[in-house]
């Protein structure tokens, strides 16, 4: 059977390690399976739920779309577009939030995480932004959706809308209930100062992260100065549940060498860190370097971005005018 994926990444800039190794990097390999058709967006919508600059919304869009392009996500082989270009995600949002219901949005844990104590003051999208990613993934009839642990619970709303929607209408099967790709290993990658923080933009310390426009000398330096233990490199056996650091620097090497982290262990059982921390930096440097220098390429090429973009939504229309259209006859508009 043949796969539709969707998937989507806010256009927040300054994309890192982490959303490489954990997202963008599996975009490029389902794009390359065999019987596998991918939409990728750049969900635009979703990043106006809080307050943005205009001028640098429109230049994260861009640096998002050169991040994709320069990672090996081919707009000839996926449909790449930015979500506000394609008026059907808004359009599907409303008609969808108006089958939603309020008790199942008052579970969601990530409005709850993010609006903080003070919800009172969170944005009303703030709030229904489940319903929004719903519609997105539904217009194109997915079947299977790339997500990590915050987005789980999420994809289990939309199944519910769909069904109820199909129950409603006595339309079985008209929205598509879609599966969960979960990425099991290395999905998750840690700062390099705190191995119990998720690796993130937000973070004051550059030194956490490993941007990917970093050159080859911030590279080194960062992985250089990336935290660690007093302790030896592990052995072969060792459990690293204790010592977060170091078993994150491991998955980030498993991770760009294809290898599993047993492999990784047996590889620098008995060395010291300086020597798997340069081999960790020359193995970032090789893949991360090339993707840094056509980023900064492309960035230079924005018409050549907006012309890509432009292809993407026209193709992306396509799907989903059609069908909003179909849900508008089938609730009597």
């Amino acid at each position: 059977m043949s796969k539709k994926i969707f998937s989507g990444v806010q256009p927040s800039g300054n994309l890192h390690l982490g959303n490489y190794l954990g997202a963008i990097k599996n975009f490029v390999e389902l794009q390359n399976e065999k019987d596998t058709e991918c939409v990728y967006c750049i969900v635009d919508l979703h990043a106006i739920t809080v307050n943005q600059d205009p001028k640098e919304l429109k230049k994260n869009i861009r640096e998002t779309l050169a991040t994709f392009i320069a990672c090996g996500l081919n707009e000839k082989k996926s449909i790449i577009f930015n979500q506000s270009s394609v008026p059907a995600h808004s359009e599907g949002a409303w008609i969808l939030g108006c089958i939603a219901r309020m008790g199942w949005l008052n579970r969601m844990t990530q409005f709850k995480e993010k609006a903080g104590k003070d919800k009172e003051k969170a944005s009303v999208g703030l709030y229904t932004y489940p319903v929004l990613m719903a519609a997105d993934i539904l217009l194109y009839d997915s079947t299977h959706v790339p997500v990590g642990d915050d987005q789980r619970q999420h994809l289990e709303l939309c199944r519910d809308i769909a069904l109820r929607f199909n129950n409603e209408f006595q339309t079985p099967n008209f929205l598509k209930i879609p599966e969960s790709l979960i990425q099991k290993n290395f999905s998750r990658i840690m700062s390099l100062k705190d191995g119990t923080k998720k690796m993130s933009k937000s973070d004051p310390s550059d030194l956490s992260r490993i941007n990917l426009t970093d050159d080859k000398d911030k590279i080194i330096n960062k992985i250089k100065k990336s935290k660690t233990d007093t302790m030896p490199m592990p052995n072969e056996e060792e459990n690293l549940k204790d010592r977060p650091e170091v078993l994150n620097l491991l998955e980030i090497y498993s991770s760009l060498s294809n290898s599993s982290i047993e492999k990784s262990k047996m590889e620098f059982s008995g060395k010291n860190f300086s020597d798997f921390k340069d081999k960790l930096s020359s193995l970032l440097v090789e893949k991360i370097e090339p993707i840094s220098k056509e980023i900064k390429k492309l960035l230079n090429e924005e018409k050549h971005l907006d012309a890509i973009l432009l292809g993407g939504t026209e193709k992306a229309n396509k799907y989903a005018s059609i069908k909003v259209k179909e849900m508008k006859k089938i609730i009597g508009f």
